[in-house]
């Protein structure tokens, strides 16, 4: 008799989501260190901008404070993942199909993760109760984190 005998064969979902929660949080941070990259970059290029017109052009630092939202609902909604969740191995699919998420669907969830932090991180507490590890604008928008591979870094 074979030692795997005594062990059930992992379940799919499992294999798509064991380890998502840790993978999650750091590829928030290397999205926060590249959105954070690219804000500074952007407003010294505006500023540069703004100098050569004289002042006129400095009106485009009004794009800064949308660049999270513009970044997470572009990336996800095009290729299915932001460079962070790459790194981590991560994909954003939709829950039932595990097909590539549209913008209005990366849109709603990228509103959703925003005002989750805006709940106190309250909504985050679901990854930890739920088998398949989806928070509430996982939920709510139709959308899954899943594991594509191991770590790239």
């Amino acid at each position: 008799m074979s030692q795997t005998a005594f062990y059930p064969p992992p379940q799919p979902d499992h294999a798509l989501s064991h380890g998502v929660i840790s993978r999650r949080c750091a590829a928030f941070v290397l999205d926060m260190i590249g959105i954070a990259l690219f804000f500074w970059a952007m407003a010294i290029a505006i500023a540069i901008f703004g100098v050569l017109t004289l002042g006129l052009g400095w009106m485009a630092f009004h794009v800064l404070p949308w660049l999270p939202l513009l970044y997470y609902t572009l990336l996800i909604g095009g290729t299915g993942a932001t460079p962070g969740q790459r790194l981590a191995g991560l994909a954003v699919r939709q829950d039932a199909m595990l097909e590539h998420p549209t913008i209005a669907q990366a849109f709603v969830w990228t509103l959703l993760l925003w005002l989750s932090f805006v709940l106190a991180g309250l909504p985050f507490l679901l990854a930890f109760v739920n088998p398949r590890h989806r928070t509430a604008h996982d939920m709510l928008s139709g959308l899954t984190l899943v594991r594509t591979t191991q770590f790239r870094y």
